[in-house]
Parts: C-alpha cells; structure tokens; sequence
C-alpha cells in the first residue's frame, strides 16, 4: 500500500478494531517518516485505547496525545490542546482515532474544517462482517454514513479488519473479501487494505492485495487477545 496521507483517520463501529489499526498503522509511518504521532479522540470506549500502548509508542518514537482522563473513570469529550496543534503541524504524520459509531464521531468535529482545508487525508472505515451490528455490507453501510453525518467528514476508503479474535483463521479472512468489496461499492470508496493478525500474513500473502498484519494490542483488564 502506498499514496499515505498526512492525516489518516479511523473511524467505525465499537469493536471493528480501529485502535489496534491505529496504533499499527503509525508504526508502519514510523518506520517511512522521522516524526509520527497518534491522537486518540475515543472517549466513549473505555476498554481499548491508545494509552495502554503510550510506554511502547515513546519506545519507538511515536507521539501520543490523549485526553487527561484516558484510563480513568471519567471520561469528557474536551481534548488537550496537542491535538490542535497536530493537526496543524505540516511536519508530522498524524494518525488520528476516531470514536465509535456517531456518538464518539462527534468528537472530530472541531477539527473538521482544517483537515478539509490542508485536503492531505484519508478518512478510513474499519468494518468487521463478525460483529453483530455490522455483518451485513447494509448494516456496516449504514454505520457509516451515521458517522459522517456526526463528524462531516465523509471516508475515502474501507479497511476490512473481519476476524474472530483467536480463532481467525486464514479462510475467515478470505471469505470476508466479498463483503468488503460490498460496502466499498456501496459507500463508492475503494478497499485501501485488509487487516490480519500477524501470524497469518505468511498465509495470506499474495492472496488477497495490500495485506497489513497487526501486532496485537492487549485490552486493559485483560481479557483475550483480538485481532
């Protein structure tokens, strides 16, 4: 996958997995770009974020901002004043976490009319055919076009992140290909990448076009491992 933006944004519905592709995907940046930072502006989902990852980001050189009450049982929707200042920071490379669904897509908002004006970015939709709410290409479609009605930012690609957290397997992530390719042709985007947990990319490799794998994230209160 080449054509990176500036700015790359994720957005989709809770669970898609859009953090953990964040969080991997500034690490692919990193290793193309000297400065790359991460903003996470997910303040509804308490159990899988950016800030559980902060030491091993400032390891490899990655910037993170969050709000002040990440991990904590208070959440607002009030980011810090870094956040701005990335966005209109031409040096860097900024991966941004949107919130889930419409609710937490209202969160980008306030940046909305700078990143429209620099015009440098890509606004991805991770969908994931194994969640409930979105297993259908017309019930992921409709996810979708909630969210950019709350942010009024409207995507410019699909990211196919179907899995079934451990017991994913090669054949789950072939068979998801349709079903993104569906809701790619009904948002009238193209499919940037598909995602795979690391261990499966040997398999996958030149089976599926711009495969990433991910390393994963663990959640929190540790519970098992999702992909």
């Amino acid at each position: 996958m080449d054509g990176f933006r500036r700015i790359t944004l994720f957005a989709g519905h809770y669970g898609s997995g859009k953090t953990n592709i964040a969080l991997n995907f500034a690490r692919l940046l990193r290793s193309r770009w000297p400065r790359v930072a991460v903003a996470d502006l997910d303040i509804v989902n308490p159990y899988f974020r950016t800030k559980d990852s902060e030491a091993a980001l400032a390891a490899e050189g990655i910037e993170l901002v969050v709000s002040d009450y990440a991990n904590s049982n208070v959440d607002f929707p009030a980011m810090p004043k870094e956040a701005y200042a990335l966005v209109a920071d031409r040096g860097a490379r900024v991966v941004i976490d949107v919130g889930g669904d419409d609710r937490g897509a209202l969160a980008l908002g306030r940046y909305v009319d700078d990143i429209r004006a620099e015009g440098d970015y890509d606004m991805l939709a991770v969908v994931n055919a194994s969640r409930p709410l979105t297993s259908t290409p017309g019930d992921a479609v409709e996810v979708l076009r909630e969210i950019e009605a709350a942010c009024g930012l409207p995507f410019t690609g699909i990211v196919n992140n179907t899995n079934l957290g451990q017991g994913t397997s090669a054949d789950t992530v072939l068979a998801s290909v349709p079903y993104a390719d569906a809701v790619a042709g009904a948002m009238g985007v193209p499919v940037r990448f598909t995602c795979c947990a690391a261990r499966l990319e040997p398999e996958l490799r030149g089976r599926i076009p711009d495969i990433i794998p991910l390393d994963i994230q663990k959640l929190y209160y540790q519970l098992d491992e999702r992909a």
